[in-house]
């Protein structure tokens, strides 16, 4: 892009990810709890569409401002759904354990993952579809998640069928993002 002073200012895609992972949390902190919860039940309602009875669906416990709650995998499960949720190790992929309501504990990261029995990465292999959190997601299914890495490191390992879910706010669908080689495409966005 151009500056001020009409040198060309070269911006890296982890650069503008990083600006725009700010302004998303910053718009989120801006949103009611009010808003937060009717977005919350929105998603809740339109779930169990993503599932049939039997399904295999990996999800995750909202933190913070990520969009859902956990009614959303109660949701699942109501629609005969089995869940599995994420467990999170430093610098590798995601390990699972299976959703059941009542049994969540404490992590890192402020997270609330499922009690053990963990399964290893490849159990993501089971799924038919993945519920994926994100900052933002575009039209062509680049996602911008928080810049961990636990979900490049894990999708690789899907199903080649699964579907690829961003669960994100309305604002969050965005024309263009950044992309790097090792995003793996979101096959649908979640609004």
């Amino acid at each position: 892009r151009k500056s001020k002073y009409d040198t060309v200012v070269i911006v890296s895609p982890e650069a503008g990810k990083r600006d725009l992972r700010s302004a998303i949390l910053r718009r989120r902190r801006a949103m009611t709890p009010g808003q937060r919860q009717t977005d919350a039940e929105a998603l809740t309602l339109r779930v169990p569409e993503l599932v049939d009875p039997g399904d295999v669906v990996c999800a995750y416990v909202p933190i913070g401002t990520e969009p859902g709650s956990p009614t959303m995998l109660d949701a699942l499960i109501d629609a005969g759904a089995r869940v599995l949720l994420p467990v999170t190790r430093p610098d590798a992929p995601l390990s699972w354990g299976w959703y059941r309501p009542g049994h969540l504990t404490e992590a890192q990261f402020g997270l609330l993952e499922p009690a053990t029995p963990h399964l290893p990465p490849d159990a993501i292999g089971q799924a038919s579809g993945i519920l994926i959190p994100a900052l933002g997601v575009d039209r062509a299914g680049v996602r911008l998640g928080r810049g961990a890495g636990f979900y490049d490191r894990s999708l690789s390992l899907a199903a080649p069928d699964a579907l690829l879910v961003a669960v994100v706010y309305d604002d969050d669908l965005l024309p263009e993002l950044p992309a790097e080689p090792h995003d793996v495409p979101m096959t649908h966005a979640l609004t």
